[in-house]
C-alpha cells in the first residue's frame, strides 16, 4: 500500500481544517516546534500523539490508517466486508433497521453512496429507473440525478439536486475522498431537467423529495443514521437513509401500496 509521507498528510489535513501549526500544537498539548519537526520528518510521533492529532483534525478512520502506516506503525482500524462472519452481528442490525422501517423505503450505503442493502419498500423509488442503473454497484445518488433515473420524476428537481451536491461538498470537505470528488463532478454534469422548477425552493423546514410515481405523488423527508462508536472502517463509513412520508396523503398512499397483493 503506497502512502504519502506523514508530514505531507498532516499538512494537508491541517490546511483543510484551516488550522495553523500553533493552533494545532496548542490544542494537542505539544509545542509548535515539535509539530514542525513531525511535519518535516525530523521527529517520529508516538501512536498516542498521532491519535490526538487525528482526533483534533477529525480525520476519518481510513485516513488515520494512512497516517499510522506513514509513521511506521501498523494500522489501528480493520476493514471487514459487511458480509464477513465477523460483521454478522452488525449486518443483522442493519437489516433489522431496514425491515423495521417498512412500509417506508430505507437503504444502506457505503462511503461512495453505493447501495449495500435495502428494504422491499425501496421498489417505489426505483420502479421507473432504467435497468442499467440498477446493475451492481448501484449508486443511489447517480440514480437520483441521472436523466434515466429518478430525475424526471422529481417534482422539485433543482432543490433536490442542490441538496445532494451540498451534501457531497460537506463529505468531501470532511474526508478528502477522491471517489466522492469524481462522483460529484459526474452528477453536476448531468443535463438540467425540464422539471427544475426554476430553482425555486419548496417552503418548509426540511428539503423534501417530491416524487411523481406510477401510483401518484409522494412527498418524502429523509433521515440518515450512522453507527455511533465504530472501530471498523466499513462500519464507520456505513450510513442508513430512511425515507418518511412528509404528509398524511403520502402516508396513506404508501400504506395502500404496502397492502396491495
Amino acid at each position: 500500500m503506497q502512502v504519502a509521507p506523514l508530514g505531507k498528510q498532516l499538512r494537508e489535513w491541517r490546511t483543510r481544517r484551516r488550522m495553523s501549526q500553533m493552533d494545532l500544537a496548542l490544542e494537542t498539548d505539544m509545542s509548535a516546534r515539535h509539530l514542525s519537526f513531525i511535519e518535516t520528518g525530523r521527529s517520529r510521533p508516538s501512536t498516542a500523539m498521532l491519535q490526538r492529532i487525528a482526533d483534533r483534525l477529525e480525520i476519518p478512520h481510513r485516513a488515520r490508517n494512512g497516517l499510522l502506516l506513514a509513521a511506521g506503525y501498523a494500522p489501528d482500524y480493520p476493514e471487514r466486508p459487511l458480509d464477513s462472519p465477523e460483521m454478522a452481528g452488525m449486518k443483522a442490525i442493519v437489516e433489522h433497521v431496514l425491515k423495521g422501517h417498512e412500509p417506508y423505503p430505507a437503504l444502506a450505503v457505503d462511503r461512495h453512496w453505493n447501495m449495500v442493502a435495502a428494504n422491499e419498500a425501496i421498489a417505489i423509488l426505483v420502479e421507473q429507473v432504467d435497468a442499467a442503473l440498477l446493475a451492481p454497484p448501484v449508486n443511489v445518488l447517480r440514480i437520483a440525478l441521472h436523466p434515466d433515473g429518478l430525475a424526471p420524476q422529481i417534482v422539485n428537481h433543482a432543490e433536490w439536486r442542490a441538496h445532494i451536491l451540498h451534501r457531497l461538498d460537506l463529505q468531501i470537505e470532511a474526508s478528502a475522498d477522491t471517489g466522492l470528488m469524481a462522483l460529484r463532478e459526474e452528477l453536476a454534469g448531468y443535463a438540467v431537467q425540464a422539471n427544475d422548477n426554476d430553482g425555486k425552493a419548496v417552503s418548509g423546514i426540511a428539503v423534501p423529495l417530491i416524487l411523481d410515481t406510477i401510483a401518484g405523488r409522494i412527498r418524502f423527508v429523509s433521515t440518515v443514521t450512522i453507527f455511533g462508536t465504530p472501530v471498523d472502517i466499513t462500519l464507520s463509513e456505513l450510513a442508513i437513509e430512511a425515507f418518511f412520508p412528509a404528509d398524511a396523503a403520502s402516508a396513506a398512499l404508501l400504506a395502500r401500496l404496502a397492502n396491495r397483493p
